[in-house]
């Protein structure tokens, strides 16, 4: 005989709990208490409480209980399916949280900008997959100030750029110095020279990435220390690769770091490179986080990894 419904509980009041899902999801599945307690571990009595006080909770009769076996009422056969998927959420919510736990998993949603991407990203990619193959890494290329705007709000994981970028809530991970290169025409009065004085770039015409490129800002700032009032700009370009076309053409010289002479200056038999006196100018490649990342171990990790894996490039590993 059926039981008589029990009384709607008041909305909001009380809400059924998982281990009241777990066992309806549990008699649901096998028609019968004992089969259904044996399932999940439970005594008898304690699953048969637990079914009733949701039933309470709901006010809905959702067994229909006889002498010889279990039915679902109509109610119960719809709301069983409810239950499981309840279930089988929170299943997977434990699962993505064995997930967070675990060191180097989920996604990394890596920023890096234009003028490091082609060069280091190889090195970068192969240290992930050898060393991290859990992680799901998703690389996202941009510009300086955007990668900032984007590691602020949370859309991005971690940099990897130039620095310093003297940002507050801002975490740099120095990775590795490298040097400038002077990149010129095959008949320059430098191309091919060593011990290049950084005066010397007082009278050069120098050839710029467009604005917003933190290279290009470096390279101004490597003129300026060199007692170059002004670099008046005629001819810019939006990457690497045009740039060093450009130079090849005649139209001038640039500035390149040294990892990305050997790609850049393959393109093309027209160039030579010249090399600076010591102290050369420089840049620093970091990673960068936000300051108290939750991840911060593990992305300090990784820059280590990361400078263990840049020894063979051109560079001063930190």
């Amino acid at each position: 005989m059926a039981t008589s419904a029990k009384p709607a509980a008041k909305r909001g009041a009380r809400q059924p709990s998982l281990a009241q899902l777990r066992a309806f999801a549990a008699v649901a599945e096998h028609l019968h208490f004992r089969d259904a307690a044996a399932a999940i571990g439970m005594s008898q009595p304690a699953l048969s409480g637990a079914v009733s006080a949701l039933e309470e909770t709901l006010g809905v009769t959702l067994l229909e209980r006889t002498t010889r076996k279990v039915l679902l009422s109509s109610a119960g056969a719809r709301l069983a399916v409810r239950a499981r998927a309840v279930l089988d959420e929170v299943g997977a919510l434990m699962e993505e949280a064995d997930a967070v736990r675990a060191p180097f998993t989920g996604a990394l949603r890596l920023g890096v900008i234009p003028t490091v991407a082609p060069y280091l990203l190889p090195t970068f990619i192969g240290l992930v997959h050898e060393k991290y193959p859990d992680l799901d890494l998703q690389v996202h290329e941009e510009q300086t100030s955007s990668l900032i705007e984007g590691l602020g709000a949370g859309r991005l994981d971690l940099l990897l750029l130039a620095v310093p970028l003297g940002v507050p809530g801002v975490t740099e991970l120095p990775v590795f110095d490298e040097d400038f290169v002077l990149v010129t025409p095959l008949d320059h009065w430098l191309g091919g020279r060593e011990g290049i004085p950084r005066e010397a770039l007082r009278e050069l015409n120098l050839l710029l990435l467009d604005e917003g490129h933190c290279l290009r800002d470096q390279a101004l700032d490597i003129c300026r220390e060199a007692g170059r009032a002004d670099a008046p700009v005629t001819t810019t370009a939006a990457g690497l690769s045009t740039l060093v076309q450009l130079v090849a053409g005649g139209l001038g010289v640039t500035l390149l770091p040294r990892t990305a002479v050997r790609v850049e200056t393959s393109r093309s038999n027209q160039l030579l490179t010249g090399y600076f006196a010591d102290p050369a100018p420089t840049r620093r490649i970091a990673l960068a986080m936000r300051t108290g990342a939750a991840r911060a171990a593990e992305y300090e990790a990784l820059a280590a990894a990361l400078r263990g894996a840049a020894k063979p490039l051109p560079v001063r590993v930190l």
